[in-house]
């Protein structure tokens, strides 16, 4: 039986990679921070069938521990400060978390001295005011955010792991990827939220922030199968994961309230120009050839798709929540 260790696997894509992994057959390792505060709704229905470990990015002995007991074939690290508009507020922490956890996670591979294969979840945000269009793997980066440099010091530095230790690590360049499990600080769960709960009458307006950026948005299920995927080649690489396709905030806007049956969705929707980012990023859009040739991996959900799930998911959940 394969041993896999995610770090952040109390988020989003942590918790589409466990779910992933077990069906794969995998035993899972999950690394989780000591909190006063519960932060394991998003796998709650898998505890039991995945051992969850105390570590944090921050203490690279906790990883050194976490490492001996889960002994893993694989190690995922998922684990960052990830929203954006936070990043401006902590640009430190989120360069503690997002871009020297890397490194620590890194050292602890290395001197663990076993055949682990590392992926590192890097960032569209990397590419941040693009210098052309679409971004591939060997599009420069010009980031746009602490976050997104942050990210681009945790991509080089499993680059520069990679060459100078011979470790097998891939960093998968992911672009946004959304689900009914996003956090409801991210536009589009927060569309999705708010588009139900202007349906069901519980909520008269929503207060969104630049509705002309543009987005190459897909299914986050569909992007821990890309992650998995780059573990299992011969030899490590990077890859862009993407759709191909590019959306503004206002589409998804249009088509979520379109899917409650609500045409004049701008009279619901109020521009509040706080919202905006201090260095905003006008577009992005990847081009995944690469993994679609080397990996064989391709997006099942469309974003209309997914823009569905997502409102209707919230519909579902705002309908069982009394006010």
């Amino acid at each position: 039986m394969p041993r896999a260790l995610v770090t952040g696997i109390t988020g989003q894509d942590g918790s589409y990679l466990a779910e992933f992994l077990i069906e794969k057959g995998y035993e899972v390792y999950g690394l989780m921070r000591r909190s006063s505060v519960v932060t394991d709704q998003r796998i709650r229905h898998l505890l039991g069938r995945v051992e969850l470990l105390d570590g944090d990015l921050l203490d690279e002995g906790s990883l050194v521990r976490a490492l001996r007991t889960s002994t893993p074939d694989e190690v995922y690290n998922l684990g960052a400060q990830s929203f954006v508009p936070a990043s401006f507020t902590a640009p430190v922490m989120t360069g503690e978390f997002t871009g020297l956890g890397v490194t620590r996670l890194l050292e602890a591979i290395r001197l663990f001295d076993a055949p682990v294969r590392f992926y590192q979840a890097s960032s569209s945000e990397m590419f941040g005011k693009v210098v052309e269009v679409p971004q591939t793997e060997t599009t420069p980066f010009y980031p746009r955010s602490p976050y997104g440099v942050a990210k681009l010091y945790g991509h080089w530095i499993t680059v520069n792991y990679r060459e100078s230790y011979g470790l097998y690590a891939c960093s998968g360049i992911l672009f946004n990827h959304e689900s009914p499990r996003r956090g409801l600080e991210f536009a589009p769960r927060k569309i999705a939220r708010g588009v139900a709960r202007i349906k069901l009458g519980k909520q008269k307006e929503l207060h969104l922030g630049n509705l002309e950026a543009r987005r190459d948005w897909g299914y986050a299920k569909d992007y821990v199968r890309a992650m998995w995927l780059m573990l299992q080649q011969d030899e490590p690489d990077d890859y862009v994961v993407a759709t191909g396709e590019t959306h503004s905030v206002g589409e998804f806007v249009e088509l979520a309230f379109r899917r409650v049956g609500i045409e004049n969705w701008r009279d619901y929707v109020t521009v509040d120009t706080a919202l905006f980012r201090p260095a905003e990023v006008d577009l992005l859009i990847g081009d995944p050839a690469k993994a679609r040739a080397k990996l064989n991996w391709e997006p099942e959900v469309s974003f209309e798709g997914l823009v569905n799930l997502m409102v209707d998911a919230d519909l579902e959940l705002e309908a069982q929540t009394p006010e």
